[in-house]
């Protein structure tokens, strides 16, 4: 029915009907799993002169403490701009729908609420609501008269226990009574195309319906917690005690007040991934000791602070027959002796791609029409990284459900621009008044210059929304006690990555491995110079980015699910362009990591004669050699025709990730300047992780054959030309392989791109390790064990570097190909390494706790 079809009559024609024009309907629940629906038939006036049902889904007839479900439909009409809606109710097992006229989509919730409320006088709010699938429906009605073709989004809602028949407010001209059926008995009558109901295919899509029911209210608790046992060991419980040496007193007080402050990070992190995840978090805190289930439950809610689980694709771990209680007194009529309507609250089973940064029901298109309406100004607010967006009849709606009146609703139909800017200032105030005070005193107290420019300015950032100062704060901080705290990655934005979620990162500066990092950031020009290349590709005017290493003491916000061992930041292009960027290395984590996950793994896979060779510091060294060779190399090219290739890397890995981005490729992007990425292009990332390890490995033994003795005894790498330089080799072997043969281990990327960035650098580690066998560098014995010939690897690093670094520095896919052709495939070396670890329960990632936070706030509560 178009939108003006109904244009002259009085009253809604949504009236049920029988074959003698008399009211009817039929409702439905039993006592085991219980669907109530009951069935209109529409005037031949309306548009489809088919019959309509709505269906509930619970336990019994009103008494059972099982959860009851209301399914309400949403059609999609293909017509654009048009839609009818078809609203089945499902009750603990009642069922309900109608269908109504074309309105615009952000009238669908005030449609099927307000009808809910009209007809059954039953009122609830949004979060009742879970959407659970959509599928398209296609047939042909009444004697090939009516073609139904539509998309539909089928809703639930769950309710606690049944509500009582005489709680409904029924309206008299369109619902004469409910009862109560099966709902085996109902998917009967639609498998027999019972007449007195809608025709949905139930071994089709719309099947789905009572699969979902079934496998959530059927479910075995003992398998269920076997498989959230065996997602929990996943990650391996690290206590990361790190030491205050070296902090002053009054940094020591700041501390306490950042950690408080960090934790308010939290609080505004858990809503920003959705909006009931604060009263989800509660209720499975306040329910931890009702079950084994419920302690599982709770554990792994907290290392992903959703109900989705980051190491499987965002996949749903709860349901919400795991969600909290709601009770609503006033949502339908009082009966004695009931305390009124409880209600699950919902939350999709597929994570919202836009996270709580937006409305819901707003996709893409609808956002650009409304972005491209607005000024200059503006759209740069509606796409900044500190402002949400949210949609003006949220108001009116919330409203008018329990108070208001038609106007209201027409007042919708009216709205031009509905959707409207909210600065993180004003969205999260509450919250961001408290953090600013905390900050304001910790500020006061620091002993450090820069740390109290930073936590003055963050503070008030936090209330003016403009981080552009507190930013460059931020890249000044030369502190012992090392702070990261506001809004910073887009991640959970997966709609734009326009988005920013907040965060906190709180160290101790490690003086030593910054002094490391410090050694190869002074000599970067010089092994620029001195490349395995050709001289014509090298660059002149190397510049390293700043690094610092900390050993972390405490972390919330937008941590969740694999731990980050680096971040590079601020975000902001303005400063990006302007200063560049700087990184944080967290060494207590990239330790906890290798204890946990490579040095088991270089336990089984190297031979007993050198595994005592394989220690951390080796690997972190490595690390640190890898980082700092992403900024040399090849940064411009010439091509055969003469023109320059002078693509950025960053708008390379943007397009490739889907326009987000992560903080390890984002310091490689903005510490090259210029790359060979339109000549290589989709083989670039997988060569440039490739040339950053094994150039690396050339370059430590470059700074260790060229330095004077002094200085390496200054720098704190003295030994480096023995037994700490085989070691790093020796590292090198299992790290070569951890990629191939346990996806995610030793992430330094945010969980959103795990996949796409675990397949660069498995590409890369492949080329490596194969090549290094190749050429004799690593050597497998028969019982298949791997060990380094430290006579060999040397000049095998350095043809491969010389090998990667000409092939970027020329822009030569076809070499390019070639290369990944040969050495990026599963050899048998590797095919054996393989099939040993399978058996070995090697955890995928850390869940870190911190002692000395938790003891400040323990003395807090």
């Amino acid at each position: 029915m178009a939108a003006g079809d109904d244009a002259g009559l009085e009253e809604e024609h949504l009236d049920v009907l029988n074959p003698s024009d008399e009211m009817c309907i039929e409702m439905g629940i039993t006592i085991e799993e219980f669907m109530c629906g009951f069935s209109r038939k529409t005037r031949k006036n309306c548009s489809s002169n088919c019959a309509l049902t709505a269906r509930i889904h619970g336990r019994d007839s009103g008494i059972s403490p099982v959860p009851a479900t209301f399914l309400p439909e949403t059609r999609r009409l293909l017509r654009p701009g048009n839609y009818t809606v078809q609203l089945p109710l499902v009750l603990n097992d009642v069922l309900y729908s109608f269908e109504g006229r074309t309105f615009n989509e952000v009238l669908f919730s005030a449609l099927y609420l307000r009808e809910l409320e009209e007809e059954l006088g039953v009122i609830l709010p949004k979060d009742a609501f879970e959407k659970i699938f959509v599928f398209l429906e296609e047939c042909v009605l009444n004697d090939g008269t009516f073609i139904n073709n539509e998309f539909c989004d089928v809703y639930l809602v769950t309710t606690l226990y049944p509500i009582p028949l005489e709680a409904f407010t029924l309206q008299e001209t369109e619902v004469s009574a409910v009862k109560y059926i099966s709902y085996k008995e109902y998917r009967s009558l639609l498998a027999k195309e019972d007449p007195e109901h809608v025709p949905y295919d139930v071994n089709g899509q719309y099947g789905q319906l009572f699969d979902i029911i079934e496998k959530r209210y059927k479910e075995n608790n003992v398998a269920r917690c076997l498989s959230l046992q065996k997602q929990l060991r996943r990650y391996a419980p690290v206590s990361l005690d790190t030491e205050l040496i070296g902090l002053s007193e009054a940094d020591k007080e700041a501390l306490a007040l950042l950690v408080k402050a960090a934790t308010i990070m939290d609080e505004i992190f858990y809503l920003q991934v959705w909006d009931s995840n604060p009263d989800l978090r509660d209720w499975l805190k306040e329910h931890v000791n009702a079950t084994d289930i419920d302690k599982l439950k709770w554990a792994y809610y907290l290392i992903n602070k959703s109900p989705w689980s980051s190491l499987d694709e965002n996949e749903a771990f709860l349901t919400t027959a795991d969600s909290a209680i709601k009770l609503l007194p006033e949502a339908t009529r009082a009966v004695t002796g009931w305390k009124g309507l409880e209600y699950k609250a919902a939350f999709p089973m597929l994570k919202p791609p836009g996270a709580n940064f937006y409305p819901p029901d707003m996709d893409k298109v609808e956002f650009e029409l409304w972005k491209n309406s607005l000024t200059d100004s503006q759209k740069q607010d509606a796409t900044g990284f500190f402002n949400v967006i949210r949609r003006r009849s949220e108001f009116y709606l919330d409203s008018a459900i329990h108070n208001k009146g038609v106007d209201d609703t027409e007042k919708l139909v009216q709205s031009t621009d509905d959707l409207y800017i909210v600065p993180f200032s004003k969205e999260y105030n509450s919250f961001l008044t408290k953090a600013a005070e905390l900050l304001h005193k910790a500020g006061d107290l620091t002993s450090s210059p820069s740390l109290k420019r930073f936590l003055h300015s963050r503070a008030d950032a936090f209330l003016s929304n403009d981080y552009y100062d507190s930013d460059i704060a931020w890249m000044q901080l030369d502190s012992k006690l090392d702070v990261t705290i506001g809004p910073y990655e887009t991640y959970e934005d997966a709609l734009f990555g326009y988005k920013a979620t907040f965060e906190a990162f709180i160290g101790v500066r490690d003086d030593k491995a910054s002094a490391q990092v410090k050694l190869f950031g002074d000599n970067l020009q010089v092994l620029e110079q001195n490349l395995p290349m050709d001289n014509i590709y090298k660059s002149k005017d190397v510049i390293a980015a700043p690094i610092r290493v900390i050993q972390l003491l405490y972390n919330a916000g937008d941590v969740k699910g694999p731990q980050t061992v680096a971040f590079n930041l601020p975000n902001d292009e303005r400063i990006v362009n302007d200063r560049g960027t700087s990184m944080v290395m967290l060494k207590n984590v990239s330790e906890a990591k290798f204890k946990h996950i490579l040095q088991p793994i270089a336990d089984l896979c190297v031979t007993k004669e050198q595994q005592e060779l394989v220690d951390f510091e080796s690997f972190f060294t490595h690390t640190i050699c890898h980082e700092c060779c992403h900024g040399i190399g090849p940064h411009s090219i010439v091509l055969p025709n003469g023109e320059k290739s002078t693509v950025r890397l960053d708008a390379m890995i943007y397009f490739f990730i889907g326009g987000r981005l992560d903080p390890i490729v984002v310091m490689i992007c903005r510490a090259l300047p210029l790359l060979s990425l339109q000549e290589l292009q989709e083989l670039h990332s997988a060569l440039e992780e490739a040339k950053a390890d094994i150039v690396g490995l050339w370059a430590l033994r470059y700074l260790i054959n060229q330095l004077e003795l002094s200085t390496m005894h200054a720098m704190s790498l003295q030994g480096f030309a023995s037994e700490e330089f085989i070691a790093i080799h020796l590292c090198f072997l299992p790290c070569g392989m951890l990629p191939l043969i346990h996806q995610a281990s030793f992430t330094c990327l945010s969980a959103t791109n795990i996949l796409y960035l675990y397949y660069i650098v498995r590409k890369g580690q492949a080329v490596q390790f194969n090549w290094l066998y190749e050429k004799g560098a690593f050597i497998l014995h028969r019982d298949e064990t791997f060990s380094v010939d430290f006579t060999k690897v040397e000049g095998a690093v350095e043809s491969l570097s010389r090998e990667i670094l000409t092939i970027q520095a020329k822009g030569d896919k076809e070499a390019a190909k070639v290369l990944l052709q040969k050495y990026c495939k599963l050899t048998e070396p590797l095919e054996i390494a393989l099939r040993n670890l399978e058996n070995v329960q090697v955890p995928v990632d850390i869940v870190p706790t911190f002692p000395i936070a938790d003891k400040i706030l323990e003395l807090r509560h």
